[in-house]
């Protein structure tokens, strides 16, 4: 998937799909409201923290990263978003030249003390550094660790002081007031995507320095909606940034037929269309699809899980519903869903043979095909490995045999490596006779719980006793990243379109961020390092396979499936279509309010 004639083999990148011109007549209209249910809270609306589904999605509508996907074509494709164009790569892939376009203001905001603010090339520089810094922990930093030039000598001494934001990295070169010359140590295939992530979006310096630990909660940018309303973990409200430059969508490539006509109808219009975005956080399932039939929401990015019966036949919309005009769009998303198993746990971590069979006798003791019918409805496919289809480096022709559902090996390979039940309770022990006890975190909804008694079914018809705790979503994320929970089921969404972002959540760099099984493997680390130095080929995808042998044979995941997402609209909802990497393009959303108010 080559970037550009230099890097051959990789995604060839078109030119924009946005286009600035003059203001057009159409505006963002106040009566318009887009409203919207999260299943759970944020964690926090800092793009260098943030990094959970919730976080991004509201995140990445008020701050802008210098590239963007491109809203309807398919494949996805990247183009500018703050940029004048792509950036011109040089030196094979080392230099990235970015060129920022004039005239992109930041919301106003008392941190400016009154004045307009101007994006430049500075504010890039500075938010990358931001991720760089010790201090503030970004989950982002595989993405820059070791890439730029200079980077890492400069993290290493705020180790021991401060972060030097004023000291200049070779790899980050501010040209002029426009132009950011991004320098690597060695050439990154991918490196464009990194350009796209709502992580490496542009904050500015004197917000973060004015509201400091509490930048979480005032996030502000140059993106299509700026924050009013923030009652954590409840509600949130965006209304139309008022400082949004004049941007209309013109495809920068093939659009699906289906597409064509949203193509047509979003022609001329001034992005974003809705004046307003309120989003609640719902986390029950059943509470969010009764207030999607009760005209609350104006749609569900996925039916709970819980209530495809009530939605769905055969993977259709029941007539019922498209009666009343509701619409239903079918998308799978490179996604892979996962149970951790921490290499770091005094049970159930390590390398020695009777941890790894420990973990491979979990593993196989759980039946995914039931999980895919008792709590999906049918609605996904066992996962082969960790990488789903449809990216880059994925090999449809491998499977996940060393976790395949078969309690009997389970039980064999247990009594194999010495947990027995010694005092004929029904429930294993350890080797050394002490109590085998599992312990598995999970948020406390109906969907999990129905999780959770599947675990329990499973592992009780191989003798190994599991008990279960409960905590938020968010409480969750950061409890893991310190490593402090045994088991903990999770599921992963592509950043981008590469088998990188899936392989990246095992590298050993990465525990303490998003390496949440605190795998540590050093034939794993290697092979995940060449691979970041060669293009898109068979020989990257045969690293790919050996690595996910590895990560079936070891099993820090127990590896789940890959879900089918249904979404749900009504029919005063204009414009919208799910996309395979992007949540968050709600400033193409277009809302009728005639018929929204219309009597049920």
């Amino acid at each position: 998937m080559p970037f550009a004639s230099v890097l051959p083999g990789a995604l060839r990148l078109a030119c924009t799909v946005l286009l600035w011109s003059a203001v057009p007549a159409y505006a963002a209209d106040p009566a318009k409201i887009v409203r919207i249910a999260m299943p759970f809270a944020e964690v926090s609306l800092d793009p260098a923290f943030a990094n959970d589904a919730v976080s991004l999605s509201v995140t990445a509508n008020i701050v802008e990263p210098m590239l963007d996907y491109d809203y309807l074509v398919r494949p996805v494709k990247l183009v500018p978003a703050t940029l004048e164009a792509m950036p011109v790569i040089e030196e094979g892939g080392k230099t990235f030249i970015c060129k920022i376009r004039k005239g992109v203001f930041f919301t106003a905001d008392p941190a400016f003390r009154g004045k307009p603010r101007e994006l430049t090339a500075t504010d890039y520089a500075y938010s990358l550094k931001r991720i760089l810094d010790p201090a503030v922990k970004s989950p982002w930093l595989s993405v820059l660790e070791g890439k730029l030039i200079g980077a890492d000598a400069l993290r290493a001494q705020a180790r021991t002081g401060k972060f030097d934001y004023d000291a200049e990295i070779p790899g980050l070169e501010v040209v002029d007031r426009y132009t950011l010359k991004i320098r690597l140590t060695d050439p990154d295939y991918r490196f464009l995507y990194v350009l796209a992530m709502p992580g490496t979006a542009a904050v500015a310096r004197e917000v973060v320095e004015t509201y400091g630990n509490d930048i979480g909660a005032h996030p502000v940018g140059t993106g299509p909606y700026a924050l009013a309303e923030h009652k954590r973990s409840s509600r949130m409200s965006l209304v139309a940034n008022p400082s949004y430059r004049a941007v209309t969508y013109t495809p920068a490539g093939p659009v699906p037929s289906a597409s064509r006509p949203i193509a047509t109808a979003l022609k001329g219009k001034k992005l974003p269309l809705a004046g307003r975005i309120d989003i609640s956080i719902i986390e029950e399932g059943q509470a969010r699809w009764l207030a999607f039939l009760n005209r609350e929401l104006d749609f569900l990015d996925q039916i709970p899980i819980e209530f495809i019966e009530n939605a769905l036949a055969d993977g259709k919309l029941k007539p019922e519903l498209a009666v009343r005009g509701i619409h239903h769009q079918t998308l799978v998303r490179p996604e892979v869903t996962y149970t951790i198993l921490n290499m770091e746990d005094a049970v159930v971590g390590g390398y020695s043979p009777d941890k790894i069979a420990l973990r491979r006798a979990i593993s196989m003791s759980f039946n995914t095909a039931e999980e895919i019918r008792a709590t999906r409805n049918g609605r996904g496919i066992r996962a082969s490995g960790p990488i789903p289809p449809d990216v880059e480096g994925f090999d449809p022709s491998q499977k996940a045999t060393a976790q395949t559902y078969d309690p009997a090996a389970a039980r064999a390979l247990l009594d194999k490596f010495g947990y027995k039940d010694r005092d004929r309770d029904g429930y294993r022990e350890l080797p050394d006779g002490r109590p085998l006890l599992l312990q598995l975190w999970s948020p406390p909804t109906s969907l999990a719980r129905l999780r959770d008694e599947l675990w329990k079914k499973s592992l009780d018809a191989v003798g190994i006793r599991i008990e279960f705790k409960k905590d938020r979503v968010p409480e969750l994320i950061k409890m893991a990243r310190a490593g402090k929970l045994q088991m903990l089921g999770g599921s992963w969404l592509a950043d981008y379109p590469d088998a990188e972002c899936f392989m990246q959540l095992l590298y050993g760099a990465n525990i303490g961020r998003e390496n949440s099984s605190r795998f540590n493997l050093p034939e794993f680390n290697r092979l995940f390092e060449d691979t970041k130095r060669m293009p898109d080929s068979a020989s990257r995808t045969r690293l790919f396979s050996r690595m996910t042998e590895l990560v079936v044979n070891h099993a820090p995941w127990r590896i789940g499936l890959n879900p089918v997402t249904d979404a749900v609209d009504h029919g005063w909802v204009r414009n919208r279509v799910p996309h395979p990497i992007q949540l968050w393009a709600w400033s193409y959303i277009d809302i009728e309010p005639e018929p929204r108010a219309r009597p049920k």
